[in-house]
């Protein structure tokens, strides 16, 4: 008898739940359609968005960011309103308050995941650097080109080929060189005359020598020769020009400022010294010393 009573509960409870989920259909249907029309909601809105970012030339970036932030708050309204919809007795104002709650709970707990994405969302906005910009990170020393920003993380192909993912946070906060931010980038070597020579003389030869490199911009800023500093066996010049921004640009332009530079300095008879060393023994020294040239002439 205990038995038969206990599932006599047991199909109680269930026809209860059947009666409740057949009196809740309509406001089950109600809700998929609502979420049917915010999903449309949401490919109307990037459609626009999209239509409009194109008209106005607005960057790349920017319209995925702007995409990207009205779906979410289409979703959330339409969800929210979903709910309210199948559970009548929650109000958007206790769901608003639950929302908040799990905001602040769920913040603590992937906190940086949230600021790696909120930083991605200001560097999207702000756009400091670009995809196709070649940048160097300070915190840890990554130098590459810039192949893709993403919300959470920015991909940077290192000049060795190697693929570097950088968080957003640490780009964010940390000092970003971008080498590729103007067309042009100034760099300089030193190049060394012997002290026997005469420096204007050097300093005209080296000066033809650099500007006529093809990849020396001097129609834009000339060549710079300055004599820096007395060396250890040299007069030692600071060449300065401009070239293109691009790590391989600078790299093949120094190939042939130096070349340039040796050929026309050894043409016009102007030595490039290198250290000279004098040792000097004394006449009770252990090692053994070559016999002079007049002692062998007396042998």
């Amino acid at each position: 008898m205990e038995d038969i009573g206990f599932i006599n509960l047991i199909m109680d409870q269930l026809r209860d739940y059947a009666t409740a989920l057949v009196a809740a259909l309509p406001r089950i249907a109600a809700a998929i359609i609502l979420v049917v029309l915010t999903w449309l909601a949401v490919l109307a809105s990037r459609w626009i968005i999209r239509r409009v970012a194109h008209r106005a030339h607005m960057r790349r970036n920017l319209r995925e960011v702007l995409m990207m932030l009205s779906s979410i708050f289409i979703w959330l309204v339409g969800l929210l309103i979903a709910c309210t919809i199948v559970f009548p007795s929650i109000t958007p104002g206790r769901a608003l308050t639950t929302l908040g709650l799990g905001s602040v709970a769920i913040g603590f707990a992937f906190k940086d995941v949230f600021e790696n994405f909120l930083a991605g969302l200001l560097i999207l906005l702000r756009e400091p650097f670009k995809i196709g910009d070649h940048i160097w990170t300070e915190e840890s020393g990554i130098e590459g080109q810039v192949e893709e920003i993403t919300i959470r993380d920015t991909h940077i192909r290192q000049t060795d080929g190697q693929l570097a993912v950088v968080p957003n946070a640490e780009l964010f906060q940390n000092p970003v060189v971008v080498r590729t931010d103007a067309e042009l980038r100034r760099t300089s070597i030193i190049c060394g005359v012997a002290y026997g020579e005469d420096v204007d003389e050097a300093r005209t030869v080296i000066q033809n020598a650099v500007r006529s490199v093809d990849t020396v911009r001097n129609d834009v800023r000339d060549v710079q020769v300055f004599a820096q500093a007395f060396g250890a066996s040299s007069i030692d010049f600071e060449i300065a020009w401009w070239t293109g921004s691009r790590p391989l640009d600078i790299r093949s332009s120094r190939d042939q400022v130096v070349s340039a530079v040796k050929r026309a300095l050894d043409d016009a008879g102007i030595e490039i010294p290198f250290p000279y060393r004098t040792l000097t023994f004394k006449s009770d020294s252990p090692v053994p010393l070559p016999p002079q040239q007049s002692d062998a002439a007396e042998d």
